[in-house]
């Protein structure tokens, strides 16, 4: 059984490739004392992305509010992802 990290880790690498393939320039970050994340390029600045288990359930989410999360098993997730890095 994999691990929460390496679960945690699929959802960001799958994010980043999906958002690459739509012409965004992104990375995944493991920082050292944080926690991980997909650095989103943007002119105003870069925005972060972090897979988080919710109870039972995966959301990416990019700062604070119920707007600014969606369910990472979502098919629509990479997609509002997306929108809001424009």
């Amino acid at each position: 059984m994999p691990t929460r990290e390496q679960v945690q880790f699929h959802y960001l690498t799958q994010l980043a490739w999906g958002l690459a393939r739509r012409g965004l320039a992104v990375s995944v970050q493991l920082p050292r004392r944080d926690e991980p994340c997909v650095a989103v390029q943007r002119m105003s600045g870069p925005l972060l992305v972090r897979a988080s288990l919710r109870g039972e359930q995966w959301v990416f989410s990019w700062g604070r509010g119920r707007d600014r999360c969606v369910d990472a098993r979502d098919e629509g997730a990479c997609e509002r992802v997306w929108e809001v890095a424009q």
